[in-house]
């Protein structure tokens, strides 16, 4: 509850203007990266350098100490935190400085060197703008690149008029900015000592990258005699030639800027003459250049996270931000619920389990969701999602029992309880009640379909729903799912059998070679075979989908079977329970391979599962099972993708679907979109980063409807997640911003249409019209 509570104020308080930030980031990013000629060979650039930089490190970091030497400087390699903080006392203390002034650095955060030297009686002064705001504020940063985007400027105009007494008060965002850089230039004058980040290091000669917006960065090296630089040693690449690709990439990625407003390359120490503000007679080419630099490069972690091959490609993150501001979820509550002691976002997961722990790491990792739609707006293309499933499943193995246990003790596969070894052979806990329960939903629906109506009349009984919400986190304010008594499946095999087409049960079973041999005897109008995939709630729950499937591809002509085959693995996987999730992806390659090895395609009606074929069977599966995975993914196709494909490619004649003219005057042959009726379509984020929502938009198109689009980062609802108490309020805030789409001027009117099965139940909980799947749309049997 207390969480609830905290996740409902940063929504109330923080929210609006997060939100605002990272949606104007996000826009930029997509125009400015539209610009590249080549973006997606930029990013496989930037990545393979960074692959071959964190592969040769420590050699990587022996060049450099000798490239700092040589220039004149010293590099100093800390173990830890305390190790860094230090090493930099002694500099301060040497220099007796009683002030450091500092430009941004997230490994300084890391290693709060600003609480360790304050300690000291040192007075630390960001002169980054959004770094000095909370600085005054006394609070964290909120995002890796735009610490205060939490704040709106009548807030931060509040804050340094209470704080600096201005007269006349501070109002406008030129004022503002005119009287913090009048301030800190006269702190950054009259101070000998300055700190900064590195975003890259080059190996073979020393030279740093500074890449910021205000140019503090240069002000702090040029007007300081001793230049102290932090960076984590993953900084290091290993020439100038490297940094090309970031520089490319790193401004557009983070704020949507085809370059920020400052890029500088210094070799320190610099040459520069040291500045006497104080002396304004002599001339600046009398100062002497007698400057200090130390290099203080951090392990903390690093390198074990280097020798993990799970966490390894956190290292390859350039700290862009670019998944925060693509996170529906990092959108409404920022940083300060979607973060741990220093990082945040999606891959702030895999940092704090690093270089903090894995408390940390679970404080937040629930927040990701799995969308994927922050990987492809890496421009280092990392996994993101992965290393969050990654994390998920270590901290489940280490999570402590709870009250209730027995309650779910079934739901618990063998997979994942006390006798399971962890990562490194060891033994540990099971996964918490409600993981556990979401996690094995297969379990639950197939108790509840077997008990159906009855299952679906207690479970929302009040006493139920209280008795849900106390022990395994579900919010009585969403609907629950009603199972179906006849599952998609049975349905599918008793039509089979009175129909003589190829029997589901029995190419499933051991002589599923047989079986599909006989099948391929039988008349059938295109030749196309195809194994409609009966996912988790199409075979449970969304039984009329699943049927709508199967009445279209029959209509084009295929031959169709519903084999008997294990749900894909996504809900385990969510829950972070992978060794689960590999048991579900071994079952199900073994069940489809016979099919698709004898030419059938494998239609799946639910994105996400098609995405766990797709994409995430890679991660799990052994090489034993690759072939079987390689078969069954080159033949696995999302439904509206097939459509397309039979109709755009095979010619299939699109007349016995329901399309548009069916409910106007248009004839047949030429459908007439003059009263076509209108759809709004939101397609599901794993429809989105499979590059799928096109698909389903021509079709609908093509049969007549009058087809807009939304454009929201996500709908909210995520599987699970808007189920739990904790995030139902997280959830129903992102669902705000489709809802707000679904009903503008333009979409009011139009039926929602929606390929995803979170995505349908947000927007039936949303709006007061009722959303469909496409399928259903087209349905032949559907009634218009």
């Amino acid at each position: 509850m207390a969480k609830r509570e905290e996740y409902e104020r940063l929504i109330r308080t923080e929210g609006a203007s997060v939100r605002e930030n990272t949606q104007g980031f996000n826009q930029g990013r997509y125009e400015s990266v539209a610009k590249l000629d080549d973006y997606e060979g930029l990013k496989a650039e930037a990545r393979a350098i960074k692959e071959d930089a964190i592969e040769r490190l420590p050699e990587l970091i022996e060049e450099l100490r000798e490239s700092v030497e040589s220039n004149g400087g010293t590099l100093y390699l800390a173990d830890d935190a305390a190790d860094a903080n230090e090493y930099i006392r002694e500099v301060v203390a040497d220099r007796e400085a009683d002030r450091v002034v500092k430009s941004k650095s997230m490994t300084t955060e890391e290693i709060e060197v600003n609480e360790v030297l304050e300690a000291d009686g040192v007075d630390v002064v960001e002169t980054d703008l959004g770094e000095w705001v909370i600085q005054l504020a006394d609070e964290s940063p909120s995002h890796i690149v735009g610490p205060a985007i939490h704040k709106s400027r009548a807030e931060i105009a509040d804050l340094l008029n209470e704080r600096f007494d201005p007269d006349p008060p501070l109002s406008t965002a030129e004022e503002l900015t005119g009287f913090a850089r009048e301030h800190l230039g006269e702190l950054v004058e009259s101070t000998e000592v300055g700190m900064t980040g590195a975003n890259f290091v080059a190996a073979d000669s020393g030279t740093m990258a500074l890449v910021t917006s205000e140019g503090n960065a240069r002000k702090t090296v040029a007007a300081t005699d001793t230049h102290i630089a932090v960076a984590g040693v993953e900084k290091v690449v290993p020439s100038v030639e490297d940094l090309s690709a970031f520089v490319e990439l790193i401004g557009r990625s983070g704020t949507g800027q085809d370059i920020t407003s400052y890029v500088s390359l210094l070799t320190p120490p610099v040459d520069s003459p040291v500045v006497d503000f104080a002396d304004d007679e002599r001339p600046l080419s009398e100062h002497d250049a007698d400057r200090d630099f130390h290099l203080v490069l951090i392990d903390n972690g690093r390198m074990a996270m280097r020798d993990d091959e799970q966490l390894r490609e956190t290292l390859y993150c350039i700290r862009c931000g670019a998944c925060s501001n693509s996170c529906a979820n990092f959108q409404s509550v920022g940083g300060h619920a979607f973060g741990g002691e220093t990082y945040s976002g999606g891959i702030g997961t895999g940092w704090e389990a690093g270089v903090e722990g894995l408390d940390s790491a679970a404080e937040f990792n629930d927040f990701c969701t799995g969308c994927t739609r922050c990987a492809p707006a890496c421009p280092v293309k990392i996994d993101i999602p992965w290393i969050n499933t990654v994390v998920r499943d270590r901290i489940n193995r280490g999570a402590d029992p709870e009250a209730f246990d027995s309650l779910v003790d079934g739901l618990t596969p063998d997979a994942e309880g006390d006798d399971a070894p962890d990562h490194e052979g060891e033994t540990d806990g099971r996964p918490p009640l409600d993981k556990r329960f979401f996690g094995n939903f297969e379990t639950v629906a197939k108790l509840g379909s077997a008990t159906a109506p009855v299952s679906n009349w207690l479970a929302d009984l009040g006493p139920s729903r209280w008795v849900m919400e106390r022990t395994i986190g579900i919010d009585r304010r969403r609907d629950l799912p009603e199972f179906r008594r006849e599952t998609f499946h049975e349905w599918a095999a008793s039509r089979s059998s009175n129909r003589g087409d190829a029997d589901a049960d029995a190419v499933a079973d051991a002589d599923a070679d047989v079986a599909v041999a006989d099948a391929e005897d039988r008349n059938r109008t295109n030749g196309r075979r195809v194994v409609v995939y009966p996912d988790l709630y199409t075979n449970h729950v969304q039984v009329e989908r699943g049927k709508a499937a199967v009445r279209i591809l029959e209509a084009l002509g295929c031959d169709v079977v519903v084999p008997d085959v294990r749900s894909s693995g996504r809900a385990p996987f969510s829950q972070g329970m992978v060794r689960t999730a590999t048991d579900h992806a071994e079952d199900v390659l073994a069940d489809l391979d016979p099919y698709a090895a004898s030419g059938y395609d494998v239609v799946v009606v639910e994105p996400s599962d098609l995405a766990m074929i797709d994409r995430e069977y890679e991660k799990l599966v052994e090489d034993g099972d690759r072939d079987a995975l390689e078969t069954v993914r080159e033949r696995s196709y999302e439904v509206m993708e097939y459509v397309y494909g039979l109709l755009e490619q095979e010619g299939a004649d699109p007349d016995p679907l329901v399309g548009a003219d069916d409910r106007t005057s248009g004839t047949t042959g030429g459908r007439d979109t003059s009263a076509a009726p209108g759809v709004v379509y939101h397609s599901h984020c794993q429809q989105r980063t499979l590059g799928l929502e096109g698909h389903t938009v021509d079709v609908l198109e093509r049969l007549g409807y009058d087809v807009t689009t939304t454009d929201v980062e996500c709908c909210g609802m995520a599987g699970s997640f808007g189920y739990k108490a904790d995030y139902y309020d997280v959830s129903m805030d992102v669902g705000a911003q489709l809802r707000e789409q679904l009903e503008s001027d333009g979409n009011a009117d139009r039926v929602p249409v929606a390929s995803g099965t979170s995505c349908l139940e947000q927007i039936d909980a949303l709006l007061s019209r009722n959303p469909t799947h496409p399928v259903e749309l087209l349905d032949p049997e559907r009634s218009v």
